[in-house]
């Protein structure tokens, strides 16, 4: 009899008593049952922004400065899960109360100059060293990337997204995310979808036909999830067609999953409460950055029987399936020192690869070693590696072009270097608690007397000018003065242009820019012209190396450069006039029915970027999709079609070794690849994939 009762005893204790399973991999039904309407309600309900603001609040929390976290449940085993920003770099307070050490993260280069590497491997590096740092110090999910189609130049987000072509969009962003979740790190592609303006982004309604949407703005999601399968997907702001994307169940549950397979997990962006059990029922599973009332809502909704408890269980049960692949729950223990050094050097790297030679005529570059040269424009001393908001990255430090040119041998006038350094110190951006969070820009370019230029001219044997553009989340970037040069920038170039040539030198102009500007009607004037974007903390070093001709430039431009603003479909349908409501203001739909504001008629169709000038006659573009030049020639076979790859022979043709780019349109883009370093006379066979057919 007794060895009958302790055999039901261990039966019954196998099926856990009430409060005492803990979670497991293996284990979730029986979690899932176990918990309370209250429980299954505060797991899908974010836990605010707590450790966001921990630095000014004091919250004790595992990451300060992380975007946002998930609801312990203790008595089941279920850890708070950390979420942290951000495409360019892990974004956290690099300093905590009771410890004097520093979390600095790398800074890496934006998500333009990453693509414009056109280069999947280097990618997937950067990606690999963005995961381990999120592993080391305690985050589970990065949120990241960011890969919205760049629809229009003036996005003020597009210096975190890729492409104006959803085909190197999702491959690039698939790299990433391969990369870090190489490191056990979860990641959230975003923002999920048709996010292309940022004025007054949580209510904007982007009025797409679905042939259209299909083609070009969910595409890039559907490469990106099928070739690396990503932890989780963030629906963004913005209305599609009248629906808010977090409360659409046919863009989240029927197209995302039933469609494309997606098994995942997905997340509302950083939004106040809207209406949550309608966010439930579309299949959006946790709700960011999380207040308590969405809570009580939940568990309302689920008892008046206005929302199905088996509709929160699905939920449910992917955060926990999340849960379970997380460092956190598997027990890792951050060592909190992530090898900085090693991860500059890949972002430095990766920078070089990216820069685009957009300009060299007469081979003004590479520059000769050992130059005396002029350096002009505030963003020479002052460079810009990254933009605003979430994708901002707390670095350690940043390297400039003045110090990157000097480390590579190059002399340096003092007068300009004190000028210009003091002009610095004299107009530095005030610093907020939102610019201490999130990072501003640097100090507006100066007015440049002639006389200066004259005056230093003749003991420079070449000028370089800096042309700085800063952008960043929350709000769109202007035509005069953003995408167009500024009066001030102008006569800068043209002067510094006619006195030294009038000596017979030369003069470069580098741009340090988060967008697309403006070049038709001064690129002339220059000898040469790099396109360094904002190539993150080891920028100037990274330039420097292209300048002085140590790296061979391979970048391709992963954007069209229009010859103006209004050449592009899209400007008619853009808030590039709009200067009123923040873009960051929440609450109701005010304005609904102003154009480009309440709501954006996406009427280009697909007559974006390239391929409006391949589905319409128009004038030639400033520099178009995929243009690049080199210091060295390369010749290129003919490409040879064998079921689902290409296959092609690029042979180095000329003096210096460098990289060359593979892109093949039949008119649009179907695929394209990077070779190796290759010495002169030496050749690379590349096998392509032709990744999807195209729509």
């Amino acid at each position: 009899m007794r060895k009958t009762v302790c055999i039901i005893a261990l039966l019954f204790g196998s099926l856990a008593a009430p409060g005492q399973v803990k979670l497991t991999r293996e284990n979730i039904d029986d979690v899932l049952s176990e918990m309370t309407l209250k429980e299954k309600a505060t797991l899908v309900v974010g836990a605010g922004y707590k450790s966001m603001l921990a630095g000014i609040t004091g919250a004790d929390v595992r990451v300060p400065g992380a975007a946002g976290m998930t609801r312990a449940i203790s008595r089941l085993g279920i850890p708070a899960v950390v979420l942290s920003d951000g495409p360019a770099g892990v974004r956290i307070e690099p300093a905590r109360k009771r410890s004097k050490a520093t979390f600095y993260c790398t800074g890496f280069p934006i998500g333009s100059l990453l693509s414009s590497t056109w280069n999947p491997e280097m990618v997937e590096r950067v990606g690999a060293a963005i995961g381990n740092e999120a592993l080391e110090y305690g985050v589970d999910v990065l949120l990241a990337p960011g890969m919205n189609i760049q629809r229009n130049p003036l996005c003020g987000r597009n210096f975190e997204y890729y492409s104006e072509d959803p085909l190197l969009s999702g491959v690039i962003a698939a790299s990433y995310v391969n990369g870090v979740q190489s490191e056990g790190v979860g990641t959230s592609v975003k923002h999920f979808a048709a996010n292309n303006q940022e004025t007054n982004r949580f209510w904007n309604d982007s009025r797409v036909d679905e042939e259209v949407l299909r083609g070009l703005y969910l595409r890039n999601f559907e490469i990106a999830i099928k070739l690396s399968r990503p932890w989780t997907v963030m629906a963004s702001y913005n209305r599609i067609n009248g629906i808010h994307t977090q409360q659409d169940k046919w863009l989240l549950t029927d197209v995302l999953r039933d469609e494309w397979g997606f098994d995942g997990l997905v997340m509302t962006d950083w939004t106040g409460k809207r209406d949550t059990p309608a966010q439930i029922s579309a299949g959006c599973d946790l709700m960011e950055p999380g207040e308590k009332s969405q809570i009580n809502e939940l568990v309302r909704s689920v008892k008046r029987g206005e929302l199905p408890e088996e509709a929160l269980d699905i939920c449910v049960r992917r955060v926990l399936e999340l849960i379970v692949k997380t460092p956190v729950f598997n027990g890792y223990t951050p060592s909190q020192a992530p090898d900085l050094k090693s991860h500059a050097a890949v972002a430095q790297e990766a920078a070089e690869d990216g820069i685009v030679l957009l300009e060299n005529r007469s081979r003004a570059l590479p520059l000769e070693r050992g130059s005396v040269v002029a350096l002009f424009g505030v963003g020479s001393y002052q460079l810009l590696p990254g933009g605003t908001g979430s994708g901002h990255v707390h670095r350690p430090y940043v390297v400039n072009l003045d110090e990157g040119m000097a480390g590579e041998g190059f002399t340096l006038l003092p007068t300009l270097t004190d000028l210009y350094g003091r002009y610095i110190d004299k107009n530095k951006p005030k610093k907020t608690m939102l610019s201490g969070m999130l990072g501003s820009a640097g100090a507006p370019e100066m007015e440049l007397d002639r006389s200066i230029v004259e005056s230093v001219a003749g003991e420079a044997d070449c000028a370089i000018i800096t042309i700085s553009r800063q952008a960043g989340e929350g709000g769109d970037r202007h035509l005069e003065g953003d995408f167009l040069l500024e009066e001030k920038e102008k006569r800068m170039i043209a002067d510094v242009c006619e006195v030294f040539h009038s000596l017979g030198k030369k003069v470069t102009v580098v741009l340090n820019v988060g967008g697309v500007i403006e070049t038709a009607s001064w690129k002339d004037l220059p000898d040469a012209i790099v396109l360094a974007w904002q190539p993150g903390q080891e920028g100037g070093r990274a330039v420097a190396r292209i300048l002085s001709g140590k790296v061979c430039p391979s970048g391709r431009l992963p954007v069209t450069f229009p010859a103006g603003y209004f050449d592009l479909p899209s400007s008619a349908h853009f808030p590039y006039e709009y200067s009123g409501r923040s873009s960051m203001a929440g609450g109701g739909n005010a304005g609904d029915d102003v154009p480009n504001v309440g709501y954006t008629e996406y009427a280009e169709g697909m007559e974006v970027g390239y391929r409006h000038y391949v589905l319409s006659e128009s004038p030639a573009p400033s520099y178009p999709f995929g243009y690049g030049l080199s210091y060295t020639t390369f010749e290129t076979g003919t490409p040879v079609i064998d079921g689902n790859s290409v296959t092609v022979t690029v042979t180095n043709t000329g003096a210096v070794a460098g990289k060359e780019v593979v892109i093949i349109m039949d008119p649009f883009l179907q695929t394209f690849g990077k070779t190796r370093l290759l010495l002169p006379g030496e050749s690379q066979t590349l096998v392509l994939p032709l990744f999807f057919p195209a729509p």
